[in-house]
């Protein structure tokens, strides 16, 4: 669903993307609640098993572009927020071709260094067929192209993390600290990132929870996240 109102356009415009093998509508909450705030939402869908992230973007680019040539016509700017595996595409998009009105940009649970159950996945050769073609991007061991995909990070980046996860379930001895089930802590860190914050919540939850969409749209506002939310 996308906003129309005219205070919209002055907050820009927010290109929302799930994580793998999800779907827009997904992102439906985070829409909602971003459009009541005053901003224009986007819902993309992409298809995280069968394309590479090099053929994501192939695909994704002049949708984005389009998207935020039309805020550009409003004076307003283009904000991206990701969930997973989306804060990889976003950041494979925006080296490829950034907008000139870039605003911030948002990831929750996004797995910047790999995650470990992908790692564990691949291992398994019976398994492997699950990660389908994200498996390069999602696993700890990138090679050298799949890393020069995603470029330099000099843009304004909020992260939320999570540490809730079934204590005991046979995942957890993946992971080499917390984590939220799916993408340790650690792995969601970016050094040159404006702000991260952790929840404890677990990796779905973090598209959904009260707290996370609001802290989504304090960061998209103010370019920091709550003092609130800080638990560092």
């Amino acid at each position: 669903m996308n906003g129309s109102t005219a205070d919209n356009a002055s907050r820009g415009t927010v290109v929302l993307l799930h994580g793998f093998a999800g779907v827009p509508i997904m992102s439906r909450p985070q829409a909602r609640m971003l459009r009541r705030a005053g901003f224009e939402t986007r819902e993309l869908g992409y298809d995280s098993w069968g394309k590479s992230l090099n053929e994501l973007c192939d695909r994704l680019a002049p949708r984005v572009a389009r998207i935020a040539a039309s805020a550009a016509n409003n004076n307003s700017p283009v904000h991206f927020v990701g969930h997973s595996m989306g804060g990889l595409v976003i950041r494979a998009l925006l080296s490829r071709q950034r907008p000139a009105n870039l605003g911030h940009v948002v990831m929750l649970g996004t797995p910047n260094a790999g995650s470990e159950l992908a790692d564990f996945v691949d291992s398994w050769p019976v398994l492997r067929p699950i990660l389908g073609k994200a498996a390069p991007a999602l696993i700890t061991r990138r090679s050298a192209a799949v890393d020069a995909l995603f470029g330099p990070l000099d843009y304004s980046l909020g992260i939320i993390a999570g540490d809730w996860h079934m204590a005991g379930t046979p995942f957890s001895r993946l992971f080499p600290g917390p984590h939220d089930g799916k993408v340790s802590i650690a792995s969601t860190r970016l050094p040159q990132a404006a702000d991260h914050i952790i929840l404890p919540l677990p990796h779905t939850l973090l598209l959904y929870h009260p707290t996370a969409l609001l802290e989504v749209r304090h960061f998209l506002l103010h370019g920091r996240f709550s003092d609130e939310a800080r638990r560092e």
